[in-house]
């Protein structure tokens, strides 16, 4: 029973950094491509340039590695409990 109240908890805390670290990420690129397009292009419309920015970051590797959030402490806490039962 505390294994799974672990895991609830676990969850529900690395839910919340992935969506503060999924929101943080966007918006940085959300400036970027703004800044790009102040910069760099100033001819078209600007919000059709930072949205199409935003779709081709969707499909991006970054926003995949982002899940790293949940793989990376299941790792460290499977290996924890190895080690500590079996060596």
């Amino acid at each position: 029973m505390a294994l799974i109240r672990l895991f609830v908890i676990a969850f529900i805390v690395l839910s919340i950094v992935y969506i503060s670290v999924s929101l943080y990420s966007r918006a940085v690129r959300r400036d970027k491509l703004g800044r790009e397009w102040d910069e760099d292009i100033r001819e078209g419309d600007r919000a059709a340039f930072v949205k199409a920015g935003l779709k081709e970051y969707d499909g991006s590797l970054r926003r995949k590695l982002i899940l790293g959030v949940y793989v990376i402490p299941a790792v460290i806490v499977a290996t924890i409990i190895y080690v500590v039962n079996y060596w």
